[in-house]
């Protein structure tokens, strides 16, 4: 086969899974939604369970349920007839995928499935199929053919298979109303997490890290503190440990071009008076957000009254991940 010929193979075959998925989308009725609401019902969780590739489409059906407010797992049927049953529950719902229906492994489950009282949702491609007739709510994955030039190798079905998990997932998201911060609670290690859940007050330096200089000290001393701190600013506060402004390395420039005596010249008369803060409890992507904006380096971080709390910079926000 020429390149002409490998490229043309490839749009074949996504052409026969985009008509799939469009059979799939026009004959979605009420049964779907049944299959949802016995879902949101479930006080347990819905076990998904699939052999071969329908497994492995079963296994990422899971994944995405358990990631979008719908506690779920993968139970391999095989390994269920060998004590993995016990992981199911009166309380649970069986998702169960299978092309043909006729998968002995979930078969050879289903009078024990029965037994325990557990509902059965089935995705099949033929829905006079044993499965289809025993489950509660089937629902129809059939497919005119596989996009394998040999009609056998599971490839549209899988696709629709899969399509018609995440169908099941998303409308099950809306109707929890689960929000992007209930998917970063679930997400805690990704970049997403990082960005929803962090706080400044997670990232920001405090305490002793803090560079603080008197607003009465001369400017040498407001250096001084800047290199030992290496935040490339330092606050200015006044008698009363009040927060009265910020000196920068933007103010030292400025500082030198007008050939002031940093020995004599108290920082205060230098300082910068209208810096920008952010609350300690705001998130960390919104400091950054702040700091975008106003094309800055840092923020001064303020707690609920108003005092020094810390200051955060756009290279913390980096090392946390929140940009």
């Amino acid at each position: 086969m020429n390149t002409l010929d490998l490229i043309q193979s490839a749009r074949e075959t996504l052409q026969l899974e985009q008509e799939a998925l469009a059979s799939l989308q026009a004959r979605l009725d009420n049964t779907f939604a049944d299959a949802c609401q016995l879902i949101l019902s479930c006080k347990g969780r819905v076990v998904v369970m699939g052999m071969g590739k329908s497994g492995h489409i079963g296994n990422k059906i899971a994944a995405t349920l358990a990631s979008t407010g719908t506690p779920s797992y993968f139970v391999h049927p095989a390994e269920a007839s060998h004590g993995d049953i016990g992981m199911v529950t009166s309380a649970d719902v069986v998702l169960a995928l299978s092309n043909s229906g006729t998968t002995p492994e979930i078969l050879s489950l289903l009078p024990v499935l029965s037994r325990i009282g557990v509902k059965l949702i089935s995705i099949t491609g033929r829905k006079e199929s044993v499965l289809a007739q025993t489950a509660d709510i089937n629902l129809n994955a059939s497919v005119d053919r596989e996009a394998c030039p040999l009609n056998l190798a599971p490839t549209t079905s899988t696709t629709v298979a899969l399509a018609l998990g995440d169908a099941l997932a998303m409308a099950l998201l809306k109707a929890r109303g689960f929000t992007a911060d209930d998917f970063a609670f679930s997400h805690p290690g990704g970049n997403l997490g990082k960005r929803l859940l962090l706080k400044v007050q997670d990232v920001m330096h405090k305490d002793t890290t803090i560079p603080v200089v008197n607003e009465q000290s001369p400017v040498t001393s407001a250096l001084i503190e800047m290199s030992a701190k290496k935040l490339g600013m330092t606050t200015v506060t006044d008698y009363k440990g009040n927060i009265s402004g910020v000196f920068t390395d933007g103010d030292l420039r400025r500082v030198i071009d007008r050939e002031v005596n940093l020995q004599e010249e108290k920082v205060a008369n230098v300082m910068t008076t209208n810096f920008k803060s952010i609350k300690h409890t705001a998130m960390a992507s919104a400091a950054a957000r702040l700091m975008e904006e106003h094309a800055i380096y840092s923020l001064v971080v303020l707690d609920d009254q108003r005092q020094l709390a810390g200051i955060v910079t756009m290279h913390d926000l980096l090392q946390a991940n929140v940009l």
